[in-house]
């Protein structure tokens, strides 16, 4: 990947997010966001910001300046006006009902073309709610000099609904509104996750367990989705629902069990492999009144489940395997067991390593000889 010599040349430089390098975090936001393209693009604004919000910010003004010196795309609107001409359709009930053909006037309703699309409407949002969140006085106010000048161009200031920027799709050819409108959504889902309806406030630390644990998911399914999908026969699938093996059930059930939806699933055909992966945003050790670290029992019944109730869905389900991964800092665990026939792993993945060795650890994994895999008696 021709970025990944660019993220690790500066890793010794570049700041960090408690104990993980900011180019790290960067690193993570790349594949989570499917910005990986744009790797090299801003070494620069990652070597200044201590803070991932800081670097959000900075992205998206470099984005959005480099938009502005390019004019900034248009798109059509739906509007209605009451016009001295006809343009596009004439609404007749409201002509007729207000006696416009008398004055000289029509009223109509028409496509309008205009600067003040959704995706900008939401970079000029962003813009205003991260200038209020970054701690350098400077960017802040580079960010609120940019959403004045989309405002003097006719851009409001009212962040859009979700389905009005499903309306309005990004092609292919327009990469530079692709990255400055991503970065925008960043500072809402990342930056900004309590941004919803709701009475309870989140502590600072609590914020940042939130970001750094759907980063991290997300970049992990996305980064194999990635690097898998072309190689030795491959699929990726994220978020996928599991269905219970029920055979009988009260009415009532329903309402009340729990579903399964797992993170991550790498399936190879070719190979007779499955693995479930489950990705968690905690230690993966804890301690008991009788042992000073033990593998935290919840998880292993999680993935048992994920592993036993779908044994009788295809053969790659019967001695599918099931990983834990963790993210941590300045440790390595790597162990597994076999059980009924499923590999169980436990890893992790240290997030103080160079860029390029966390990529490479990351490829590692799905392999039979890395450390850690171990012989498991399959069912015939």
């Amino acid at each position: 990947m021709t970025t990944e010599a660019a993220l690790d040349t500066t890793q010794a430089k570049s700041g960090s997010s408690g104990r993980i390098p900011v180019r790290n975090l960067w690193l993570l936001l790349l594949y989570a966001s499917d910005l990986a393209r744009f790797g090299g693009r801003f070494d620069a604004a990652v070597e200044e910001s201590s803070e991932l919000s800081d670097l959000i910010a900075r992205l998206l003004c470099s984005a959005v300046e480099r938009r502005l010196r390019r004019n900034l795309s248009r798109g059509y609107r739906h509007a209605e006006a009451v016009l001295s001409r006809v343009r596009g359709r004439i609404d007749l009930l409201e002509t007729e009902s207000r006696n416009l053909l008398r004055q000289g006037k029509v009223a109509c309703r028409f496509e309008e073309h205009t600067i003040d699309t959704p995706r900008n409407r939401l970079v000029r949002s962003a813009l205003d709610a991260i200038a209020t969140r970054v701690a350098e006085r400077n960017l802040a106010h580079r960010c609120r000099v940019l959403a004045g000048d989309l405002g003097r161009l006719g851009v409001g200031g009212i962040r859009p609904s979700r389905a009005a920027l499903v309306s309005d799709q990004i092609g292919r050819h327009d990469s530079d509104d692709l990255l400055m409108v991503t970065l925008a959504r960043l500072v809402f889902d990342v930056v900004l996750p309590t941004e919803s309806e709701g009475s309870n406030a989140l502590t600072r630390a609590e914020r940042d367990d939130i970001m750094l644990r759907k980063l991290f998911e997300k970049a992990i399914g996305n980064f194999y989705a990635l690097e898998l999908s072309t190689q030795d026969g491959w699929r990726v699938s994220q978020g996928q629902r599991f269905e219970w093996p029920v055979q009988r059930a009260t009415p009532g059930i329903d309402a009340i069990l729990p579903g399964m939806k797992t993170d991550i699933i790498l399936e190879n055909v070719s190979a007779e492999r499955r693995i479930i992966i489950d990705t968690k945003f905690t230690d993966a050790l804890t301690r008991t009144a009788y042992r000073e670290s033990v593998l935290k029992s919840g998880y292993l019944y999680q993935m048992y489940a994920y592993l036993r109730s779908q044994e009788d869905n295809n053969e790659l389900a019967k001695n599918a395997e099931g990983w834990l991964l963790h993210p941590v800092t300045g440790i390595s665990i790597d162990e597994t067991l076999c059980m009924q026939g499923h590999d169980i792993r436990f890893v992790t993945i240290d997030l103080m390593l160079p860029s390029l060795e966390l990529l490479q650890r990351l490829r590692n994994l799905p392999k039979r000889e890395a450390p850690g895999s171990v012989e498991c008696p399959r069912e015939l």
